[in-house]
């Protein structure tokens, strides 16, 4: 963990000699006799968390760059900006899952195992109606010659749990490795870390407390050490999400070095320099630079020449990365994003951090004084009457920002934004229904009027199954969140916070991440 956090805390704080003051109130940050307001001079930046590589952001035509042929016109081709960001090097793999897996039934094994076999990936996904597959079913996800191969069979809802769960443990090592805390190996249920429950509880924090950090406040209840971690220390990371769309696509592209641009939608066709499909470098000649499929019966070539090496999937940096050092950007599984789908989600969308898909919460303050350990495992009822687990036990429980509470703001009103501009009231575009009373808005029967709803999420990438078409970028599908397949899997995205470059200087070109040595293994 201290390779990608190289702040102590030991000096965290005290430029705290006094002679650093407020230019507000002339009074010194970081000295007790002065108040004690606590200031980190010292930050250097957003530390690198595990498994990510840095996005310097920018802008770039999002949308399609191959020929329409399949004439849904959902993908129009339009300029956006997308700020700088972080994101995993290569896709999730089974062994990072079974990590996941492992820690959930430690945890809730006892008191809430429904928690970790709601977990489960779907290894079923992996059978058809005229293949013998089972060798994929019984094995795929668990015996270690696919360890480092894509997880498959995870919904959007399972991923997007799955990175909610890396934050906290990402933090937790974070404050461990400082000495803040202690490690614990017996948490239980609605005894274990939460960045939330850390952050925003007012329970005091003891399962796994060591020293702390000073609280230079005068009438500090905790005494001059002790007190816990805040987000103004810079200590802790933000969360690990899916990508949007629009991050996922300019990624993909990796526009940041020799590129060949096309004068219309200054845009490469792949994720790669050229249109070729082959590695065209002497040592390399001729591999391919993909995992996909090249046409009827042809998964991987022919006896003798096995030309991507892979008849499904294949381990992870397999391939050569992008110029950002990603990995498997084309190929390999198509990957989750966080999107709601729709056909013209380019052209509603906003023209910075694009994004389709909000639904804004509060946490849920009750009169028990906030307390997440009181808390159940939450569910929700959907349209079909299944139950589905929304809050884990342990966590703070949140809530739906109401209209009242927001009568006196102009940025946003209501909770759900997912078919804005789309089907919902309060852009007064929707879809009549028979069935609905007259003036009525189908927003209610939205599912039942159109093929995509408010649970229908995208997905980016062409995968082992997949033709070359869907290997651009610039290509999207979609599928409901609650399903899977054996062929998307998911990778995750962090937000970059504070300077948009790796430098605090107004240098405006820097040197490409470091990539991995690549290795082609025969296998």
């Amino acid at each position: 963990m201290k390779s990608y956090l190289s702040l102590g805390v030991a000096g965290l704080f005290l430029a705290s000699c006094g002679n650093e003051s407020s230019n507000t109130t002339g009074m010194a940050y970081n000295d007790r006799e002065s108040g004690g307001f606590q200031v980190n001079l010292d930050y250097e930046g957003q530390q690198t968390g595990p498994g990510l590589v840095f996005i310097e952001g920018g802008n770039f035509v999002m949308g399609q760059v191959e020929e329409d042929f399949i004439k849904d016109w959902n993908n129009v081709p339009r300029r956006v900006t997308v700020s700088s960001f972080y994101m995993d090097e290569n896709e999730v793999t089974n062994v990072d899952y079974r990590e996941y897996l492992y820690w959930l039934d430690r945890v809730y094994k006892y008191d809430y195992p429904e928690v970790y076999e709601a977990a489960l990936p779907d290894t079923l996904v992996w059978r058809h109606e005229m293949s013998y597959n089972e060798v994929y079913v019984e094995n795929y996800l668990r015996h270690p010659a696919y360890n480092f191969y894509p997880v498959v069979g995870v919904s959007w809802i399972q991923a997007s749990r799955y990175c909610a769960w890396r934050t906290d443990r990402v933090n937790e090592q974070i404050l461990i490795d400082e000495g803040i805390l202690n490690p614990s190996n017996d948490q239980t249920s609605t005894d274990h870390f939460s960045t939330e429950v850390y952050l925003y509880s007012s329970e005091p924090y003891t399962l796994q407390d060591n020293k702390g950090l000073e609280d230079l406040r005068p009438n500090s209840p905790n005494g001059p050490e002790g007190r816990r971690v805040r987000i103004e220390d810079g200590i802790l990371l933000p969360k690990y999400r899916l990508p949007t769309e629009a991050e996922w696509e300019f990624a993909a592209y990796g526009n940041i070095g020799a590129r060949v641009y096309d004068r219309s939608t200054d845009q490469n066709k792949y994720t790669w320099n050229g249109s070729s499909l082959r590695n065209g470098s002497k040592d390399e000649r001729g591999d391919m630079l993909a995992n996909y499929k090249r046409g009827d019966g042809d998964n991987m070539g022919g006896p003798g020449w096995l030309n991507d090496q892979a008849d499904i999937t294949m381990q992870v940096r397999f391939y050569p990365p992008n110029d950002y050092g990603l990995y498997d950007m084309a190929g390999n599984v198509s990957e989750w994003v966080m999107d709601v789908y729709r056909p013209l989600s380019t052209m509603d969308v906003e023209d910075h951090r694009a994004f389709r898909g909000n639904e804004f919460q509060a946490f849920d303050e009750e009169d028990d004084g906030f307390l997440a350990k009181n808390y159940e495992p939450q569910y929700e009822r959907t349209e079909d009457g299944d139950s589905v687990l929304v809050g884990l036990p342990g966590e703070l429980p949140k809530r739906d920002v109401t209209v009242e509470e927001n009568l006196d703001r102009r940025n946003y009103q209501y909770s759900d934004y997912r078919d804005y501009v789309d089907g919902d009231i309060q852009s007064s575009i929707y879809y009549e229904s028979d069935e609905l009373e007259e003036g009525q808005a189908a927003m209610y029967d939205y599912a039942q009027t159109t093929m995509i709803g408010n649970t229908t999420r995208v997905y980016k990438g062409g995968s082992w199954k997949d033709r070359a078409y869907w290997l651009s970028p610039g290509t999207r599908r979609f599928l409901e969140e609650d399903q899977a397949t054996d062929f998307l899997g998911f990778r995750c995205a962090m937000d970059r916070v504070g300077f948009q470059n790796l430098e605090e200087d107004r240098e405006k070109r820097h040197e490409a991440p470091a990539r991995h040595d690549f290795r082609r293994y025969r296998m």
